[in-house]
């Protein structure tokens, strides 16, 4: 009885191994799906690789508000590793028109923001111009790292914009954000663990019908 529970116990990890490969794949093809430039609809050439002269200190130009909105996401939950989309309206109440240079967005410790986790995609816009008195909506793109711990977080997002030459930014969002798991159905720990739940029992059940079964006798 006892080599019949190790064949068995056997043979239930080898039909698990191929759940494990699988879901260890669809793990590595989402770490691969994370965003280094994304161009928006108002960009008209491909995002600058060279995204320095956008991480400056700059102040805010009045006239100029911002309003953010993450779409179908209210509760602002970040997928680890995956794509998370927001919107970002700006509005010229100004009389020079505002030419919008890029987007970007860091996060940060939420007791801190001096402890900083990740600097973000930087997006840039070429020859996005909102006149006076309009509002325009640029969408943003990111991708938290796949390997950042779940538990809340503040992201902190600007936009960067000239008025008659001279560069601004306004923050848009300064905020918690909630960073979950990646969204795959089965992970490869689940997996094992359903596959070990399974097996365990398995061998508890043929444990008690083998007790059962020598009681009887």
């Amino acid at each position: 009885m006892k080599m019949n529970v190790r064949v068995l116990f056997l043979a239930l990890l080898l039909l698990a191994s191929p759940l494990l490969q699988v879901a260890r794949s669809q793990v590595d093809d989402d770490h691969s799906s994370l965003v280094d430039d994304v161009v928006g609809e108002h960009s008209d050439s491909g995002a600058d690789e060279d995204d320095q002269d956008l991480d400056i200190n700059l102040t805010s130009a009045p006239g100029v508000e911002t309003v953010c909105v993450f779409p179908r996401n209210s509760a602002r939950v970040v997928p680890a590793g995956e794509e998370t989309e927001l919107l970002v309206a700006l509005k010229n109440d100004g009389k020079p028109t505002v030419g919008v240079m890029g987007i970007r967005a860091s996060v940060h410790l939420p007791y801190d923001h001096k402890l900083l986790v990740q600097n973000l995609t930087t997006m840039r816009y070429n020859n996005a111009s909102i006149p006076t008195s309009v509002q325009a909506t640029f969408p943003y793109v990111f991708a938290v790292s796949q390997y950042l711990q779940p538990g809340a977080f503040d992201l902190v997002g600007y936009v960067i914009y000239d008025v008659e030459g001279k560069p601004y930014q306004s923050v848009f969002y300064n905020g918690t954000i909630e960073v979950v798991e990646s969204g795959g159905l089965l992970s490869g720990e689940s997996v094992f663990l359903i596959t070990l739940g399974i097996a365990l029992l398995l061998l508890l059940g043929l444990w008690a019908y083998s007790q059962v079964q020598r009681l009887t006798k």
